[in-house]
């Protein structure tokens, strides 16, 4: 992947001079934002206007900086979304320690708790119009998106994979599809919500609740229920048994024949 991070620097709030002609000193010039607030500020223009439709200008109207701050710290428009985004990005994530926090004895429960976190977050207002934002270029910029997984989705699939080889595979059991099950987990759990909320569709807190319970047991066990699975696997059972006695029957009545026909024979005279 490319590498377009861009290195803030570790100064704060500073004052911008310009050179007086006249008599040769420095004469102070208005204050400049931090580097944190300076990509804040142009992350809300982004987010607000898309790329496209946000200027260098606007940027430094908004942060009441001089344009030549901005370039002499990014070069460009598009270093400067880069950074903003990178900077982003990295603060929205989940971090694993908050999942592995969730954890308990109960897998259910465990995989309930850590749905709700991930989508909790993406559902929130600053993770929509991020994943928005970062959807919309990354036709154009495709390291952005590449960025987001590195950084967001790799440690969470990473994560949860190893999460199930812990508890789904005790007793020397390698799950060898243990990373298929943790995308396939995320598509379920979190990719619906996401995906809905994309669309526009507003979910209340009930709803979101609901259907990350269904998706956690669906993930878990199956389409069919927990108490019509024992009835299925009796139902198994008992056809198989009756399979068997009935194999049984014939073949005792098999030897039932071969044993009178002996009898007949040595009653011969």
């Amino acid at each position: 992947m490319e590498n377009w991070q861009v290195m803030e620097r570790p100064d704060a709030v500073r004052v911008d001079s310009e050179q007086d002609t006249a008599t040769g000193k420095r004469r102070p010039g208005r204050p400049t934002l931090s580097n944190e607030q300076l990509l804040d500020t142009a992350l809300d223009l982004f987010l607000e206007n898309g790329f496209e439709r946000t200027s260098i200008e606007a940027i430094t109207a908004a942060a009441g900086m001089a344009k030549r701050t901005v370039y002499a710290r990014y070069g460009d428009k598009t270093t400067l979304f880069k950074a903003a985004l990178t900077r982003a990005i990295e603060e929205w994530i989940v971090p694993i320690g908050r999942l592995q926090a969730a954890e308990c004895d109960d897998l259910e429960e465990t995989l309930l708790k850590i749905g709700q976190i991930l989508v909790a977050n993406v559902l929130t207002p600053g993770g929509q119009r991020l994943l928005r934002l970062t959807n919309a270029v990354s036709g154009r910029m495709p390291e952005i998106g590449a960025f987001n997984v590195q950084k967001g989705t790799e440690p969470t699939l990473a994560y949860l994979g190893d999460l199930f080889r812990r508890r789904l595979g005790r007793g020397g059991i390698e799950m060898s599809d243990a990373g298929d099950a943790a995308e396939a987990f995320l598509d379920l759990v979190v990719g619906g919500p996401a995906n809905a909320a994309a669309r526009g569709v507003v979910l209340d807190a009930d709803a979101v609740d609901r259907h990350t319970r269904y998706c956690v047991g669906l993930f878990l066990h199956g389409i069919v229920p927990r108490d019509r699975k024992t009835i299925l696997a009796t139902e198994k059972e008992n056809l198989r048994l009756k399979s068997s006695m009935k194999d049984a029957l014939a073949q005792l009545d098999q030897a039932r024949e071969r044993l009178q026909a002996e009898f007949d024979r040595l009653d011969r005279p």
